[in-house]
C-alpha cells in the first residue's frame, strides 16, 4: 500500500460510522418583485445614499446629459467599443479632449492619471444594495480606465438594474475580469473622517437611461 492510499484508507475510516450530514435549507430569495420604475427607484435612492451624482433619462437626451457632464474635463477616456450615437453632439464630435483606449494600444498609468474622466457603459446593477457591474465588454473597456481618472460616468441600462445579487450572478461571465461599483470611491481614517479617491475615482455620474 502507497502512503497516499494509506492516507486515504485512514480518512475513510475515520468517516465511516460519521453521521449523514442534513440536508441544508435553500430559502433565501433568487428573484425580486419590483417593477421598472421601482427598480430604478430604489436604485438612484442607493446611489444617491453613497454620494454619487445620479441622472434618469431617455436615450435621445444621452448626448446632450453626456456632453454636459464632460464640460468641465480637460480630457477623458472611452472604450473602443463605446456606442458613437451616446457622442453625437456638437461638442463631443471629433473632440480633441478625447482619448481612444484599447488592447492593441492602451493608455500607459501616467496617461490614465493625466486624465480627468473616463465615460463607460455597464452590464449589470443591483438596485437593493446600489452596485455597478462591469466586465471589461467593449463598450466598458480596461479595469484600469474605469479606476484610474477622478470622474467616472458610467451609463446604466434600466433592462440592466434587477433587484438581488441572486439575479445579477447568472448575467456575469465567471471568466472575465470584474470591477464592482458601489459611489465613488471612499474609504474612512482611524477618525472616521470619509476620504474619497483613495482607490479609484472620486466622482461617480450614473446616467440611467429608461429605454435602452
Amino acid at each position: 500500500m502507497s502512503a497516499r492510499d494509506e492516507i486515504l484508507d485512514r480518512l475513510r475510516g475515520a468517516l465511516r460510522d460519521a453521521p449523514e450530514a442534513p440536508p441544508i435549507p435553500r430559502t433565501h430569495r433568487l428573484a425580486g418583485d419590483l417593477d421598472r420604475d421601482a427598480l430604478i427607484d430604489l436604485h438612484v435612492d442607493r446611489l444617491l445614499d453613497y454620494k454619487a451624482g445620479v441622472r434618469t433619462i431617455e436615450a435621445s437626451a444621452l448626448p446632450e446629459t453626456l456632453a454636459e457632464l464632460l464640460s468641465g474635463a480637460t480630457s477623458y477616456v472611452v472604450p473602443p467599443g463605446l456606442d458613437a450615437g451616446w457622442l453625437d453632439h456638437p461638442e463631443l464630435s471629433a473632440d480633441p479632449r478625447r482619448r481612444a483606449d484599447g488592447a492593441d494600444a492602451p493608455l500607459s498609468v501616467a496617461e490614465l492619471d493625466a486624465t480627468d474622466a473616463v465615460l463607460t457603459s455597464s452590464t449589470v446593477s443591483v438596485a437593493e444594495s446600489g452596485t455597478i457591474v462591469l466586465d471589461g465588454a467593449p463598450n466598458q473597456g480596461r479595469r484600469a480606465i474605469s479606476l484610474i481618472p477622478d470622474q467616472h460616468i458610467c451609463v446604466v441600462a434600466a433592462s440592466s438594474i434587477v433587484q438581488i445579487l441572486p439575479e445579477a450572478l447568472p448575467r456575469l461571465d465567471p471568466t472575465r475580469p470584474q470591477t464592482w461599483i458601489s459611489g465613488p470611491s471612499a474609504t474612512s481614517d482611524i477618525e472616521l473622517e470619509r476620504v474619497e479617491g483613495v482607490h479609484g475615482p472620486r466622482r461617480l455620474d450614473v446616467v440611467i437611461v429608461r429605454d435602452l
